[in-house]
């Protein structure tokens, strides 16, 4: 047998590239949770978990099991967690510079797994650190009429994009075969004391195991006490088998997520809920008097807790396994969605937990409440720790970057456009933003110049839509979920299973998790057409159990829901963030005015432009036709409409290019022709000549969906519709380039002074 080493902490932490955290503070959980350990490459966690408990002495094995001992004699009690998660490892570079993966485990771990990845922002650890990513997945306005197109529900259809052109960029980003992949969703808070994300179940366990080994040496248990973290458990308990091998022991816990033996619908357990306190899990191997001892500290100290039926940990492997300890239990909490991105536990839950665990092997009990929780790893790290982010993104102009940020981090679905408007004007030039107003359909509009008599030039408008995809509550049932109905067309599997922000009239969000299918979690699951669910309700678990806990937390009937944002950049000047569409064209015509400036009307006399930042486009182009009505009734009709939206790319593995084919980076799009309306062709042909004359680079082309030019030409204007491309369209991994967004506001600039 290989002898155990005693860890050098100090080298364990210089190569886990975390920053240092001294074992005499608390665990940090917003850091530690972030630690990406896909089960075989736990090796950075394992590292900080060890630093952590250095003034205990940890030993580590051959498979980077941690373990800490304090006493001696019988009984040898093992208290262990595993600490690794389901995840990917890049498995291979196609020429076109994405990524390839393999599921670790690579048997699939419910039957929605893969299918919840694509489309999802993701980070790949590298060997010097993580780079921004996302998995493809098929735009909605491509799917119309397609063939066979990809399920979306097979490892074989998922592509990692990091923005490479070619496997020589990716590679030279860092990117390599075994780099472990996770989705890039961190610990959010669910109503007021749950927490949610990736992982969620395959972390309490650990976490609650590493903040009751704080006081391990003051521990008054007889005997002798091992605490353990072990590692590949989803590879079928191997660092558990290992850890078994090695160390005789007499009765064994083990804390983390309980898999029933007879399963509620969505793998839950029956009749338990976050926040219903501890479970104590029972098998036919342990079934000794080790769960009614813990049955009964739970009740000497106030704890609730259930004891249940559940399955023992998977030891898996060739040969002879060892057996767990005739005393056997298993500890953890309910949670909702089990190995899904929504996964969602209670953090009281977790505080009961820690409690019996130090109640158990004899400690001080900690002093921990909402208000004073150790767990709140949806807390932002500090600056300078967790291992760093590659940033190889460069950005052709930093002013248009910077609106280009708040334009797409801002929140505002259909018929909630309030916080969209307040970003743009808090990015216009003050001369601009005095001259707006907003009108009776909610539409922001913005008008230039003024008629001079004998002076003949035509009245043009820029429309822009300021809404976005997403949810509205229609309902609040009695045990506290929320009924919700999309607003908007789009895959409902990119956020179903997800977690999701609900925002308040008074600008608060209160984070939430979207409901599963029914027999989400059953072998033969089938996900439901693309635009079936239109007319159909979802439901969302805010961390509540009565419509009065939720109406407490402030959600009332109307609010909306989006998912949580953040600007990616990627490698190059490629981006990733939810809502591109149609933020870039809100930005562009933003910029455009800052380009054309306070003393347009001196410079171009009789020159009349408006800018309108419409509402309601995803459901209808709603406030561009009430726009276009009102003023036709007025006879102040554009003569010429630039409708500037989304240019739905298919330069995607997923997609057939027989349309839609714009590279990112080329070039911006005039879009020719989508479902709704077509340029006409002199037109298309004179912004082409426009922008080459000016050396802007330009595509033209055909793509699906619909824009707000339609609603024009029956009041005869000429539309001509205008956008960028724009990869994986109403998905939270929608991508584009910073250099389309730069010439598409420096040609609405030109069109402004030169049609």
């Amino acid at each position: 047998m290989k002898a155990i080493a005693r860890i050098i902490v100090a080298a364990a932490v210089a190569g886990s590239m975390i920053a240092p955290v001294f074992a005499s503070t608390p665990p940090n959980f917003a850091v530690l949770s972030r630690i990406v350990a896909v089960s075989g490459y736990e090796q950075q966690l394992t590292a900080a978990i060890a630093h952590q408990l250095g003034a205990l002495h940890p030993h580590t094995d051959n498979l980077g099991d941690v373990w800490v001992t304090v006493g001696s004699g019988s009984p040898h009690r093992l208290i262990v967690a595993a600490i690794d998660q389901p995840g990917y490892v890049v498995s291979g570079i196609t020429a076109q510079g994405y990524l390839r993966v393999q599921r670790l485990p690579q048997h699939e771990p419910n039957p929605v797994f893969d299918t919840l990845s694509f489309a999802q922002p993701a980070y790949v650890v590298t060997s010097k650190g993580l780079l921004n990513g996302g998995f493809a997945g098929l735009s909605i306005h491509l799917a119309p009429g397609r063939l066979d197109p990809p399920s979306m529900s097979h490892i074989d259809n998922l592509y990692l994009d990091i923005g490479a052109n070619s496997a020589a960029e990716a590679r030279a980003a860092g990117a390599d075969i075994l780099d472990p992949v996770r989705l890039a969703q961190p610990p959010m808070t669910i109503g007021a004391d749950d927490e949610a994300g990736a992982a969620a179940g395959d972390r309490f366990g650990w976490e609650a195991l590493l903040e009751a080994a704080q006081g391990l040496t003051h521990a008054r248990a007889r005997g002798t006490t091992t605490i353990a973290f072990v590692t590949q458990q989803w590879l079928g308990g191997r660092g558990l088998a290992r850890l078994l091998t090695e160390l005789p022991v007499d009765e064994m816990i083990f804390v983390g997520r309980i898999d029933p033996q007879a399963p509620a619908a969505g793998g839950t357990i029956s009749g338990l809920q976050p926040g219903d306190g501890v479970v104590i899990g029972t098998t036919a191997a342990g079934a000794t008097r080790l769960p009614q001892t813990l049955q009964s500290l739970a009740l000497a100290h106030h704890i609730a807790a259930r004891t249940v039926a559940a399955k023992p940990p998977v030891i898996g492997g060739f040969g002879d396994k060892p057996a767990l300890p005739q005393r056997f239990a298993l500890l953890g909490v309910p949670t909702l969605y089990p190995v899904t991105p929504a996964e969602t536990f209670s953090r009281a839950d977790l505080r009961q937990l820690t409690r019996l665990l130090e109640d158990y092997i004899g400690e001080p009990v900690t002093a921990m409440s909402a208000a004073n929780d150790p767990f709140d790893a949806a807390r932002t790290p500090a600056a300078g720790t967790g291992m760093p982010l590659l940033d190889h993104a460069t950005a052709p102009h930093a002013q248009v970057l910077k609106t280009l940020e708040t334009m797409t981090t801002a929140y505002g679905a259909s018929g909630h456009e309030q916080g969209t408007r307040v970003a743009i004007r808090s990015r216009l030039p003050a001369w601009a933003r005095r001259l707006t107003h907003v009108d009776p359909a909610g539409n922001l509009v913005l008008h230039l110049g003024h008629a001079l008599p004998g002076v003949h030039v035509p009245r043009i408008l820029f429309d822009a839509h300021m809404d976005e995809i997403g949810y509205q509550v229609t309902h609040i049932k009695q045990d506290g979920q929320l009924v919700v109905r999309e607003l908007g067309g789009f895959y409902g599997r990119y956020y179903l299973g997800h977690v999701m922000l609900v925002h308040l009239p008074d600008g608060r969000s209160i984070g939430a998790v979207l409901g599963l299918p029914s027999g989400w979690d059953r072998p033969g699951f089938k996900w439901p057409p693309a635009l079936s669910t239109l007319n159909a309700s979802a439901d969302a678990y805010v961390g509540t159990d009565s419509r009065a806990a939720t109406e407490q937390l402030g959600i009332r009937v109307g609010d909306f829901l989006t998912i949580p944002k953040t600007y990616r950049p990627l490698l190059g000047s490629h981006f990733q963030i939810r809502s591109i569409d149609d933020r870039v064209g809100d930005t562009a015509l933003i910029e455009a005015v800052r380009a054309l400036g306070p003393d347009f009307a001196r410079k171009y006399p009789g020159h009349q432009v408006t800018f309108l930042w419409t509402t309601r486009e995803e459901v209808g182009l709603e406030g561009a036709a009430a726009y276009a009505a009102r003023v036709a009734k007025l006879g102040r009709e554009p003569d010429v409409v630039f409708a500037v939206d989304m240019f739905v790319s298919s330069q995607s593995p997923l997609e057939t290019q027989r349309y839609g084919d714009t590279p990112l980076g080329k070039g911006f799009v005039v879009r020719a022709v989508d479902l709704s309306h077509v340029d006409p062709p002199a037109d298309v042909a004179r912004v082409v000549a426009l922008a080459r004359a000016n050396h802007i680079p330009v595509q033209y082309g055909v793509t699906g969906g619909g824009n707000d030019a339609a609603v024009y030409t029956r009041y005869g204007s000429n539309a001509v519709a205008l956008g960028w491309p724009t990869k994986y369209s109403h998905s939270p991994a929608e991508e584009s380039d910073t250099k389309d967004v730069y010439g598409l506001s420096r040609i609405c600039t030109l069109l402004a002074t030169q049609w």
